[in-house]
């Protein structure tokens, strides 16, 4: 069988291709050839189909390929908080997580660690892992990675972040975003399609993109429902999330040192009824604010 772990000698996996030698120093995703976890836990806050009623058994990567500037995990993302895990170690944690009742496995900004994860989940499967892998990701991933993935990973949970190249850069310095996301999410769904649900309505398998509304539509939310309806479809699971809110360094940038409003998420709500998309999420928002953000001149 291949070696994927050499990959990570000359650290190529993601687009960031910072080409370090993963055993002797971190890489860009500030992960050294062990990953990183923050904590493991039963996890009820993902969408309805994910948590369920028993939960969603979340293991946080630390660190991270991105670097937004808004991120409310950065502690975990930025700083890399946390303790190193063998992959021997991985998969007993998958193993604990099932015994405690979960619906799934939920590995958490994992893209910098793929290929440990996939020996992790292949070790997991071997010792009797039988519920379903959730890859929640940003979707700054190259296809070529993800395939190695085809067939350990049974639900994709990934983020459109950005339509606009400069935007990406501005905000997550990633000017190429946009050109991956697109060719990620694609073999996303090449592998394993529409969302498809089993028992206590959890889903089983399948694709579900999520979009943060960012404020002063600094995502593009628009182009990148337009994308999804011509290059996916809109049958596939939309999470339209209204979470945003100015973390870490966001009140450096005056047009998203708010949270959104009413106004800005009913407007996409409008967009994604006009494109023909049914299926998904969607969460409540409060009535437009009174206050007046305060930012950073």
């Amino acid at each position: 069988m291949t070696n994927f772990l050499k990959k990570l000698y000359k650290c190529d996996i993601c687009p960031v291709n910072c080409k370090v030698d993963r055993r002797y120093q971190t890489g860009a995703c500030k992960t050294g050839i062990n990953p990183i976890i923050n904590l493991w836990q039963k996890h009820f806050g993902e969408e309805p189909i994910i948590s369920g009623i028993k939960g969603s058994g979340t293991i946080f990567f630390s660190g991270c390929n991105m670097r937004c500037v808004y991120c409310q995990n950065y502690k975990i993302s930025q700083k890399a908080t946390g303790r190193e895990y063998s992959i021997e170690e991985i998969a007993e944690i998958m193993l604990d997580l099932q015994k405690s009742g979960v619906h799934n496995i939920n590995l958490v900004t994992p893209t910098h660690n793929s290929i440990q994860l996939m020996y992790a989940i292949q070790k997991a499967l071997s010792n009797g892992l039988s519920v379903p892998v959730v890859w929640n990701t940003s979707s700054y991933e190259k296809a070529e990675t993800l395939k190695i993935l085809s067939g350990y990973v049974d639900i994709y949970l990934a983020d459109i972040r950005y339509f606009s190249s400069e935007n990406a850069k501005k905000y997550s310095f990633t000017p190429n975003y946009p050109k991956y996301f697109k060719t990620a999410i694609t073999e996303m769904y090449k592998q394993v399609g529409d969302i498809i649900i089993g028992e206590n309505n959890v889903a089983v398998s399948g694709l579900i993109i999520r979009i943060l509304v960012l404020p002063n539509n600094a995502n593009d939310v628009e182009n990148i429902l337009k994308w999804i309806k011509e290059n996916i479809g809109n049958q596939v699971y939309i999470s339209l999330m209204s979470q945003y809110y100015p973390a870490y360094k966001a009140y450096d940038f005056k047009e998203i040192s708010r949270g959104i409003t009413k106004d800005e998420y009913d407007k996409v709500l409008e967009i994604m009824n006009k494109l023909g998309f049914e299926n998904g999420f969607i969460q409540e928002i409060a009535q437009t604010p009174d206050w007046t953000p305060n930012f950073k001149e």
